[in-house]
């Protein structure tokens, strides 16, 4: 069983950074990606990014230019870097564990992220 917590959501103006973490706990981490999805309000979960087991990272197209993932495999941990950020990236951030292996998905929590002045 994998565990996720999220942490370093909060309200940020527009323009601002932010850097979200995930740890993971349990058995099994060494093998899944971890990830980030988002739900802004009022619309559904999509994906952001993923980082592998080996250390390959991806980010979808439509956040490349400004969000980044990344992972440190020793301390199972994947982070979500935003800049450059807008009032449209106001949404709960989830972290997700995927064992594509047996079809597993985990999640965290969430921590939510305003992005107001």
């Amino acid at each position: 069983q994998i565990q996720l917590e999220e942490s370093g959501g909060g309200l940020v103006q527009p323009g601002g950074s932010l850097r979200l973490s995930c740890t993971g706990s349990g058995s099994g981490l060494s093998g899944v990606a971890m990830g980030w999805f988002r739900q802004p309000p009022g619309k559904q979960r999509e994906f952001l990014g993923t980082a592998t087991s080996g250390g390959d990272t991806a980010v979808e197209d439509f956040v490349k230019d400004r969000f980044t993932v990344f992972r440190d495999l020793a301390r199972n941990i994947v982070y979500l870097q935003m800049d450059e950020l807008e009032p449209e990236d106001t949404a709960v951030y989830f972290c997700n564990a995927r064992n594509a292996n047996y079809g597993l998905d985990y999640w965290g929590k969430g921590t939510l992220v305003i992005v107001s002045s």
